[in-house]
């Protein structure tokens, strides 16, 4: 059993059912259609979109997660592709999608990452990222306690330097989403137009 599948083991939704806040405000200015939502854990973003109208595909490595996700869709009404896979074996399809959304998708390989997500994006799509900053280190509110695995605003314009419309940002937020990600934070966001 993997460390997510523990992790979720339990019937409490660990970043719980209400969207990212950056994610839902961000979705709502973009024409419905197709979205990716790799390393999707609990399905609260999926099936937000999905009541939205979006068609929704999921990743994510954990069984557990996929069964809590698919009973969440399922008493929302809605549907999604939820496909258990890790982010590193995943075959991104090639301009599929009108949107990505990255919500802390912490990954050591990220320049490979974003390459994928890019590539799986049609010409005119959006990508949204939310995840902690390397300064989320000194915070206590939730994310990787590995420096490596937070993100920098010039790693970010590297990974995203091809998209003709890139917005960067870092801010502190305040987060209450479960118990996984409590409290202050130092995230970063970006928005980008390929």
């Amino acid at each position: 059993m993997s460390i997510w599948d523990e992790r979720y083991r339990t019937a409490e939704f660990i970043y719980g059912k209400e969207p990212n806040c950056f994610f839902a405000e961000q979705l709502q200015k973009l024409p419905i259609g197709k979205i990716l939502l790799p390393a999707e854990g609990e399905g609260r973003n999926a099936v937000y979109a999905a009541k939205k109208g979006w068609d929704v595909t999921a990743i994510d490595s954990s069984f557990v997660a996929k069964e809590k996700a698919l009973a969440f869709a399922q008493a929302e009404n809605v549907t999604i592709d939820y496909q258990i896979q890790s982010i590193e074996e995943y075959c991104f399809p090639q301009n599929e999608f009108d949107a990505v959304a990255l919500i802390y998708a912490h990954q050591k390989n990220h320049e490979n990452l974003h390459r994928n997500c890019i590539n799986s994006l049609k010409k005119g799509g959006t990508i949204l990222l939310e995840a902690f900053s390397k300064q989320q280190i000194h915070y206590s509110s939730g994310g990787p306690g590995d420096v490596n695995l937070l993100y920098s605003i010039d790693e970010l314009m590297y990974d995203f330097k091809d998209f003709f419309d890139l917005t960067i940002w870092e801010e502190d937020v305040q987060l209450n989403e479960g118990k996984g990600h409590a409290g202050m934070a130092h995230v970063i966001r970006l928005i980008g137009k390929k």
